[in-house]
């Protein structure tokens, strides 16, 4: 069946959505929690991993529950049409966070501070074979556990009735705090933060700039969901490879990614986030941001 053309029902399905997903992943997350024990320990490793896949798995299901066989065949074309990605937008999903993250490297070593420990990278030259499954596992936490659900199925009733900025900023509120059980996993990075420190805050910060950007290469990919993958795949290998990051350069990291954003806002426009700003509809259901090339 497919999705009524009504307000009301596209509310609906938005809560299911974010009740779904938080359900699926906090059933496996909050026991974590309360266990105390190192969560990066086999086997609760792989609880932890199983729960990561809550959003993506809501975002199949409610697919398959809202839209007919050609909707559904079009959510799977955009999962992994690479030929829908325009070549401008391939050097922005590889380039865009390397390039902002050198830059915090080179003010943060200007301010006095040292290059990354860079840990993976040290892995890495010493091992070269575990590149395989530091890409395997970067591809899997996150990119595949996550963007079928935020941006495979939220973000486009989100942007029928709001503006591509309104509704990634929504997105990246829930996406924000569905990492919240992390903060008391024994083990995880979250946890050596705490609750309601600097890093606490500006890791929310940055998740809401990362949503904006991720609506915006989405929105401007023809609503590609292999986009957002692959962003998202080039943001956690990024982190990986340069971590550790001492607490300067993290929040340097976090101020030019946040400027980023706003240039991002201001020179593509809070609407769409694209250089076209209007809206059509797809399939007949709902209205969102299009870009033909």
């Amino acid at each position: 069946m497919s999705m009524p053309n009504t307000a009301d029902t596209k509310n609906r399905y938005i809560w299911i959505f974010i009740a779904l997903t938080y359900f699926l992943t906090w059933v496996f997350w909050i026991p974590l929690a309360l266990s105390g024990q190192n969560v990066m320990a086999s086997p609760l490793m792989i609880v932890l991993l199983i729960g990561g896949f809550g959003p993506s798995i809501a975002g199949i299901i409610l697919t398959y529950r809202t839209q007919d066989k050609e909707g559904r065949r079009d959510f799977w074309k955009r999962s992994i049409n690479f030929k829908q990605i325009g070549a401008g937008w391939y050097f922005v999903i590889v380039l865009i966070f390397p390039l902002l993250y050198a830059l915090t490297i080179l003010l943060d070593i200007l301010l006095g501070g040292s290059p990354p420990g860079a840990d993976a990278l040290t892995q890495i030259v010493a091992q070269p074979v575990s590149l395989i499954g530091m890409l395997f596992m970067g591809l899997i936490i996150g990119p595949l556990a996550e963007e079928f659900g935020w941006r495979g199925f939220a973000l486009d009733p989100l942007q029928s009735r709001s503006s591509a900025l309104a509704s990634a900023l929504v997105i990246g509120v829930f996406w924000w705090a569905w990492h919240f059980p992390l903060f008391f996993m024994e083990g995880m990075l979250q946890n050596e933060w705490g609750v309601g420190t600097m890093a606490f805050w500006a890791y929310a910060v940055s998740v809401f700039s990362l949503s904006v950007l991720f609506t915006w290469v989405f929105n401007n990919t023809q609503r590609s969901i292999l986009a957002a993958i692959l962003l998202h795949f080039m943001y956690n290998s990024t982190l990986n490879v340069l971590s550790p990051l001492s607490d300067r350069a993290s929040l340097l990291a976090t101020s030019i990614l946040v400027l980023a954003t706003v240039i991002v806002v201001i020179r593509w426009g809070p609407k769409t986030l694209t250089r076209n700003q209007r809206q059509v509809k797809i399939k007949g259901q709902m209205e969102v941001p299009y870009v033909s090339d």
